[in-house]
């Protein structure tokens, strides 16, 4: 297990170091159980002690919660709202018709409407994330085709994964070690979910800082951290 392109196995947190070691799997797909996944390739390597990172996207992307954006018909509103929301080079985001109507479908017109009111509002204060704070669901694990994207996922758009603490339990269980669903690009990091509390978000953040996962042709959407004493 080789750290990926620009990237580094060995990380800095509170005075210790910390392993990161990338996992290759096949493509995941609609289907897959991604239980079954980390089971066959992560479970193999690890240690009394390690924690197993899972990348949101292929859970989502296992639940059958990622579309070709040429079945999604984007609505009006969707049309309207993707012109005020800032591009980043870093990912697609809600920055696309797309995206945006998969967060009206999964957060409801309504609450997308209160919280474009509100960071609409707020902005001229310098109070950023207001959107994504107000509207919840998880929106902001939404993500739509980039050109970096693993094909076939280079045309489709997805939602967050569904009930990531439940997902992050099934893992533990199947594997027998503590599981993290992470979001993490290099705009931040997200920890959407976790098999056990006691897992704690700032150490998980902290770890992931830089992103160690690679879900193009590293095809490496699980990562074991392993403490270095």
């Amino acid at each position: 297990m080789q750290p990926n392109e620009g990237k580094t196995i060995e990380i800095s947190y509170g005075g210790k170091q910390y392993a990161r070691f990338p996992v290759r799997t096949h493509i995941v797909m609609k289907g897959d159980d991604i239980a079954f996944v980390c089971t066959k390739y992560a479970k193999p390597h690890m240690r009394q002690g390690d924690l197993l990172f899972v990348s949101e996207r292929v859970v989502a992307i296992s639940q059958g919660r990622a579309y070709p954006i040429t079945e999604i018909h984007p609505s009006w509103l969707a049309k309207l709202l993707v012109k005020f929301v800032h591009k980043s080079p870093y990912g697609i985001g809600l920055g696309s018709p797309w995206t945006m109507e998969l967060a009206i479908r999964e957060a409801g017109m309504a609450r997308i409407l209160f919280a474009a009111f509100a960071s609409a509002v707020t902005k001229p204060f310098g109070v950023r994330g207001v959107f994504y704070r107000v509207v919840g669901n998880n929106i902001n694990a939404i993500d739509g085709p980039c050109s970096y994207t693993l094909p076939p996922y280079n045309g489709y758009a997805k939602l967050g994964p569904a009930d990531p603490h439940g997902v992050a339990r099934a893992i533990q269980a199947a594997i027998g070690y503590g599981a993290v669903v992470i979001d993490a690009n290099d705009l931040g990091v997200v920890v959407l979910g976790k098999s056990d509390a006691g897992i704690a978000d700032d150490f998980a953040k902290a770890v992931f800082r830089d992103n160690p996962l690679g879900q193009s042709s590293e095809q490496t959407p699980l990562a074991i951290v392993r403490r270095l004493d």
